[in-house]
């Protein structure tokens, strides 16, 4: 497989009531600046976003953050990173973070993630792209997703094959394995 030289991560831009969710996102964002991999994401100082943007900044790793103007006084657009990208709307936003990545993390968070998150799946569903997608479930926090993925599929509105669009992992680790696991893409 071609290396993985970043990764969009898709996240909350609060932190939750789980102290977990904030340790993960510290976790991953350690990691990938120390492993060189840049970190795509939503370009806010705030939540979740900021915990992973800071951590990877603080392991010396580039940092390239996307924001919608109307959203940089809400989310706070994080001031430090090595590139902040402020685009016109959500849609703007969500294609270049996808255009940017060569794989996607998606940890917890609230609608946001969720709309990028199914967006994503889709459009590697659609093909509009063939990059690895990961989840990171290690509490469970994404069970609910998971069970309305399955359900559509038991329902038949969508195919049993959509399943293999994304992996699920339980640990900050995992995310990498599956990525440098992922099949090459053409």
């Amino acid at each position: 497989m071609a290396a993985i030289q970043s990764i969009c991560v898709f996240c909350g831009s609060r932190v939750g009531t789980d102290p977990a969710h904030k340790r993960l996102a510290g976790e991953l964002g350690t990691l990938l600046g120390a492993g060189g991999i840049d970190l795509v994401y939503g370009g806010g100082g705030i939540g979740l976003m900021g915990v992973i943007a800071d951590a990877a900044l603080a392991a010396g790793g580039r940092v390239i953050g996307v924001i919608p103007k109307s959203l940089s006084g809400v989310e706070i657009a994080h001031q430090a990173l090595t590139e902040l990208v402020v685009v016109d709307g959500m849609d703007q936003r969500k294609s270049a973070m996808i255009g940017r990545a060569d794989g996607f993390a998606i940890l917890p968070g609230g609608l946001g993630t969720l709309d990028e998150a199914f967006e994503v799946i889709t459009w590697k569903q659609l093909g509009f792209h063939d990059k690895p997608i990961i989840v990171l479930d290690g509490d469970g926090y994404w069970a609910p997703f998971l069970a309305l993925v399955d359900h559509t599929i038991a329902q038949g509105f969508t195919q049993p094959e959509a399943a293999a669009l994304f992996q699920v992992v339980d640990s900050v680790d995992g995310i990498l394995a599956a990525l440098q696991g992922a099949p090459e893409r053409p």
